[in-house]
């Protein structure tokens, strides 16, 4: 099994870990739990949640818009989660093709409207 037992379906990697680097880098994220998944939020806002253990995937916070383009670009990658899909989330399944320096610019993205804009400006770009 890869990913230390927990994600055995071709996920190289623990996702989680690659998510807490990934957040690391973002001012002020902080670690936490919504709805039993492991998420991340600024402020108390969540911009990123990691579901499911068999077949886990990304919900990140996005606008309508967004969401609709990543899914024409890929159907088979990208999805519109229950719950938080109509309200512009969008999914990301991992495995082993996972573009994790995308996934990363989503999270990002997810971050930055989460985000009051006194910490947008630390992202500096």
């Amino acid at each position: 099994m890869e990913g230390g037992g927990r994600y055995p379906l071709g996920v190289p990697g623990d996702p989680l870990d690659r998510l807490r680097k990934i957040c690391a880098q973002l001012p002020e994220a902080k670690e936490g739990t919504t709805v039993h998944h492991p998420s991340f939020n600024v402020r108390g806002k969540t911009f990123v949640m990691l579901v499911g253990d068999d077949y886990p995937s990304l919900w990140v916070k996005c606008t309508r818009e967004e969401q609709q383009e990543l899914i024409a670009t890929d159907d088979d990658r990208f999805f519109v989660p229950p719950y938080l899909g109509p309200k512009g989330w969008i999914g990301i399944r991992l495995g082993g093709r996972t573009d994790w320096q995308e996934a990363t610019e989503i999270i990002t993205d997810g971050y930055r409207l989460a985000a009051p804009k006194r910490l947008l400006r630390l992202l500096g770009d």
